[in-house]
């Protein structure tokens, strides 16, 4: 499974690993060309369609979607920020000891895939965050600080391709750029960016709210259709990386 998924990632990413070649020079457009490949990384391709699927479905339940988004690509921008911070001031022995780390995280993605999918779908019942809410200030009840969590949990989920991409592409002209420091955002940002085009699409064309207010059973429809497609992605992704 991952074989298939490194095929699809290769064939869809060579185009875009031409244009690097060609940017080297322009730092700030290389870092968000190479996260646009990082986003076509077997680990990432199933984070971008699980978050595109949440999103997704989210745009016909609330107008708030790209306040969430924003902190999901900020959770993003933390993780990558952090990381080339830490390879800055620590070096080749940092870079040499993550891989250990990133594989498990990268392995609680598929099982987590498929809770969410359970949830959504109304199998499991989570009575317990009723509890917890009620301790939560109203203006934290909006999902953003769930969305920047999702972020940060997607970013870790590193494997050999994502791996390479940042530390061995990216990273190089972080440390000869007068401006490295900021790189590592932007390559968060183009990691991002398929989720970013999708919630555009929804938006531009005016799905954001409008059919739930015409009928509650499409927003019920899109939720089941949601919670399917994690379930599925939650399995292949364990297939992939537990077998």
């Amino acid at each position: 499974m991952y074989g298939i998924l490194s095929d699809i990632s290769r064939i869809l990413s060579s185009p875009f690993l031409n244009i690097v070649n060609e940017l080297n020079q322009i730092p700030i457009l290389a870092s968000l060309v190479l996260g646009l490949i990082g986003a076509l990384a077997p680990c990432q391709l199933t984070g971008n369609i699980g978050a595109i699927t949440f999103y997704g479905n989210r745009s016909l339940q609330s107008r708030s979607q790209w306040i969430e988004i924003g902190f999901f690509v900020l959770g993003k921008i933390v993780v990558f920020s952090g990381l080339g911070l830490a390879v800055w001031l620590l070096g080749r022995e940092f870079q040499d000891v993550l891989p250990n780390y990133f594989s498990v995280f990268r392995k609680l993605m598929g099982p987590l895939f498929i809770l969410i999918g359970l949830v959504l779908f109304g199998f499991v019942k989570m009575r317990w965050l009723d509890s917890v809410s009620r301790l939560i200030p109203l203006r934290k009840k909006e999902g953003k600080l769930g969305s920047f969590l999702m972020g940060v949990s997607f970013s870790i989920a590193f494997c050999p391709t994502m791996f390479t991409l940042f530390f061995f592409s990216l990273m190089p002209i972080v440390l000869t750029s007068s401006y490295g420091v900021v790189l590592p955002s932007l390559f968060a940002v183009g990691t991002s960016l398929p989720v970013l085009v999708f919630a555009g699409i929804i938006t531009f064309i005016g799905l954001d709210g409008a059919l739930l207010k015409k009928s509650r059973k499409i927003g019920n429809t899109i939720q089941k259709a949601a919670a399917i497609l994690f379930i599925i992605i939650g399995i292949l992704d364990t297939i992939t990386y537990w077998m």
